[in-house]
């Protein structure tokens, strides 16, 4: 795939995660004991031979840059190709006012100088493992101007509300498009993944600038359906699409379950991120752990079930931590209880204090908060 450009942006608004993006873009979400949620887009494109990756920040950008780096964890560190980050634009300039598109035309000579003749526009809000080699030759090899990825979703307790839904003919042509509310028990949801040609996504973004018709990409795409050939490339896998907590929460609970796990971080090729050096974990005489992922550098001297716990987290004795996230350098005092809850880093929880939430909400204690025992 090194004749196709990856650009990584989100159209998913960070309002709905609380605590959890007072600081950081969707992006930047902690995920899965040690990684990011932009770390398995990018992962995927590099494992697919995708080697010039541009990276839109968002207004949140000092994480994201701080996380990515030069882009060596994902030997993107390169001299002429490699990972490019660009940050939001501030100036007053007309182009500040279009939104996602208004973004892409402030980069205009990145994809001048840049010499694919294909892009991959990547939402990391979709978290799947698709064989983006073989999605990529389905699009060249049906000589459409643009290939959107779906999967056929069922989906009963409408956890995929709201995510864009394709109405795709026999022919496997994009007829319209829209957002999915719920009514029918399966649908052909969108990845966040599209292909097209360089060329006509220069076409679109001019166009609808200066006609003033969209700000996304989605939105331009709507407003050419008729006059372009836009096709549907099937994936067939697991899927997870986080717009808010309640789906943020559900997407770390299920890599517990062991097949998703390991079409996720191994099927395709690893899942890398940035690298910080920890010792192994220490676990206490009395420490038990069933059904759960922790990283390393943790000290367990409690109860840990069906959790997810991150570097560096200190659970003290007699603790209970249970269908929870504990994310990095979270500290937990003796005999205290955590269930159905979410810690930002660096949290610190008394001991003999009692936190819990439910699945459908769980209970977030924001970065850095400290959790006192009255």
């Amino acid at each position: 795939m090194n004749n196709c450009l990856g650009l990584i942006m989100t159209e998913g608004k960070d309002t709905e995660f609380g605590e959890l993006t007072y600081k950081r873009p969707l992006t930047m979400l902690p995920f899965g004991g040690r990684y990011r949620l932009v770390d398995f887009t990018l992962s995927n494109m590099v494992n697919n031979g995708i080697n010039t990756i541009a990276v839109y920040t968002g207004e949140k950008a000092r994480s994201t840059m701080d996380h990515l780096g030069n882009g060596k964890p994902w030997d993107l560190n390169r001299r002429f190709t490699g990972l490019f980050i660009f940050p939001p634009l501030y100036s007053q300039d007309e182009y500040s006012k279009h939104g996602d598109l208004g973004e892409l035309q402030s980069t205009e000579s990145f994809f001048i100088q840049a010499k694919e003749r294909y892009v991959l526009l990547a939402d990391p809000a979709y978290l799947s493992k698709v064989n983006l080699q073989k999605a990529f030759n389905a699009f060249l090899e049906s000589g459409a101007d643009v290939g959107m990825v779906y999967a056929n979703v069922t989906d009963p307790e409408r956890q995929f509300f709201h995510a864009t839904k394709l109405h795709i003919d026999e022919n496997k042509k994009i007829v319209s498009m829209g957002y999915n509310l719920g009514y029918e028990s399966s649908f052909n949801m969108h990845l966040g993944l599209t292909f097209l040609k360089k060329s006509i996504l220069g076409q679109i973004v001019y166009e609808s600038i200066e006609l003033g018709t969209a700000k996304s990409l989605r939105d331009a795409l709507i407003n050419n359906i008729t006059r372009l050939r836009i096709v549907g490339i099937p994936h067939k896998g697991n899927v997870e699409y986080i717009r808010n907590t309640a789906n943020f929460y559900r997407a770390n609970m299920n890599l517990l379950n062991e097949d998703i796990y390991n079409e996720l971080f191994f099927e395709g090729g690893p899942i890398l991120t940035k690298a910080k050096d920890e010792p192994s974990t220490f676990y206490g005489d009395e420490a038990r752990v069933s059904n759960s992922l922790i990283a390393n550098g943790c000290i367990i001297e409690g109860e840990v079930i069906n959790s997810i716990i991150f570097r560096g987290v200190n659970i003290g004795k007699g603790t209970l931590v249970k269908n929870s996230i504990l994310m990095q350098k979270t500290i937990v005092g003796e005999e205290a209880a955590i269930i159905n809850t979410i810690t930002d880093k660096y949290v610190e929880v008394d001991s003999f204090v009692t936190i819990a939430g439910t699945q459908l909400s769980p209970y977030i204690a924001q970065k850095g908060q400290k959790i006192r025992k009255e």
